[in-house]
This record gives structure tokens, sequence and C-alpha cells, in this order.
């Protein structure tokens, strides 16, 4: 289903709408800060399965997810004072942060050295449903792997829209994907440079 939400402040009834699709194991394609990702309750197997799917991804690459603040990232990644203020000042906004997972995080989501790949976007119905939920949502470019992922929702529905439960509208998107940061062992690593700068990278 094609839903259009005010991209400044979100309805309610349908953020509540969304959520209550993801509870049910449910995908949907949303907005970030960035491209527009596919996603799901990081806790539904059968969500994270079929986003796999979706994507004709190998399961050995697993996928980031959304939280809503710094204190929930704590609950699924080890944060040491570096990383803390790191993120601090680029949070939210266009990155992925790499740290150590705790073990809340499922097996389908963190690598085989236990990483993890975490987003705070700069978007307030990403930021909405996130808040509802209760806990992370899975995010990955809504695209199939290996394809440029369209900046127009509605060019995004008439590609994915028979696979996914709802396309949201939230306006047309950037045409680059998060930048991924590692802060593994306090030290910082760029592993893909997308639309975040990082030139504060010495």
């Amino acid at each position: 289903m094609f839903i259009s939400i005010n991209p400044v402040n979100p309805q309610p009834r349908l953020i509540s709408q969304i959520v209550k699709c993801l509870q049910q194991g449910g995908v949907i394609v949303y907005p970030t800060d960035t491209t527009y990702g596919i996603g799901c309750d990081i806790f539904n197997r059968k969500g994270v399965k079929k986003i796999f799917q979706i994507k004709q991804r190998e399961s050995k690459k697993p996928f980031s997810f959304i939280c809503t603040d710094l204190a929930e990232i704590s609950n699924y990644a080890q944060v040491s004072n570096f990383a803390f203020k790191i993120m601090k000042r680029h949070l939210p906004g266009p990155f992925t942060f790499v740290l150590e997972a705790t073990k809340i995080v499922p097996d389908s989501l963190s690598t085989k050295q236990k990483t993890v790949g975490l987003r705070i976007p700069d978007n307030a119905i990403c930021h909405a449903i996130v808040k509802e939920l209760g806990h992370p949502l899975v995010t990955t470019s809504a695209n199939v792997s290996g394809e440029v992922t369209p900046q127009d929702p509605r060019d995004i529905d008439e590609r994915l829209g028979r696979l996914v439960d709802f396309v949201i509208d939230g306006g047309i998107s950037m045409d680059e994907a998060s930048t991924v940061i590692s802060l593994l062992d306090d030290n910082i690593e760029v592993i893909r440079q997308g639309s975040g700068d990082t030139s504060w990278i010495e």
C-alpha cells in the first residue's frame, strides 16, 4: 500500500497504522535523511528473512538498524566515552556507526565479529515510527542489492510495492546512502563514504 505521511508533522494515526503492521511482521519502505530504506521490527525473524529475500542479499551481510537516541544505542552496542562523544556530535545525521554488539542484538543483524551498524537519521517520519515501535527498525537501502535506489517513492513503489506491506511517501530523497564509520577500539575508520561530511576526521 502506498501511503503519504507529512514529513514535518507525521500524522499519529498513520504512524500507528505503520507500527501495527511492523508488530505483525510487516515490511515497509520508509524515508530517512539519505535514501529510502526497507525495514521491519529487528526482533521479527519473519520480517528480517523477507527483507533478505527482497534485497537478494547474502545472509552473511547483516543489515544496520535505526534507534531513537543515544540511550537506545547503548542498549545494543558497547559505547565507550570516545564513541559517545563522536556520535553525540554527529547524530541525528547521515551516518551509520559500527560498534561492538551487545547480546540483545539478534544474530541475523550482527556480523561474525559481533559488530553492528547503527543510525539515528534526521527524519521526523522515521523517528516517529521507531519511537512508537519501542525498539529499533531494520534499515537497508530500498533496492535490490547492486541496484540504484530511486529518489522518488513512487518509483520505489513500482519496483517493490508488491513485495512490501507499505511504501511511505515522505518526499524526494537524497541520492546517496549514509556514510559508514567504524568506531571499534576507539579508532575512526571510514568504511563507506556517503552523504555524510567526513572533513572532521583527521
